[in-house]
């Protein structure tokens, strides 16, 4: 059973910085590229960061490039998602998800209070 556990998430002051976790368990890691998204209140969930599976290489929205950066630690099962400098306009649920059958996490809320 595939499982994803997201946390890190929590009050952050803009210009801060802000770092979430995603533990994977019940898949091997290290075979599977990794993202996080993020869904605002009445819409459907965005891409933020992809990365590969040896972490080599990604993608950002456009929004957060510059800004945050993804990684992943294959020993120990875990994606991370480095926020810095957030803004009042990022405070979301911040999901991390597989990129191949598609599992998510529960999520985690993050708030940048303006």
């Amino acid at each position: 059973q595939v499982q994803l556990v997201e946390s890190g998430g929590g009050l952050v002051q803009p210009g801060g910085s802000l770092r979430l976790s995603c533990v994977a368990s019940g898949l091997t890691f290290s075979n599977v590229a990794m993202s996080w998204y993020r869904q605002f209140p009445g819409k459907e969930r965005v891409l933020v960061a992809l990365i590969s599976r040896a972490g080599g290489s990604g993608s950002y929205a456009d929004s957060v490039k510059g800004r945050y950066t993804d990684s992943r630690d294959n020993a120990k099962n875990t994606l991370y998602l480095q926020m810095n400098s957030p803004r009042p306009e990022d405070s979301t649920v911040y999901y991390c998800k597989t990129e191949n059958v598609g599992y998510w996490g529960q999520g985690t809320q993050d708030t940048v209070p303006s």
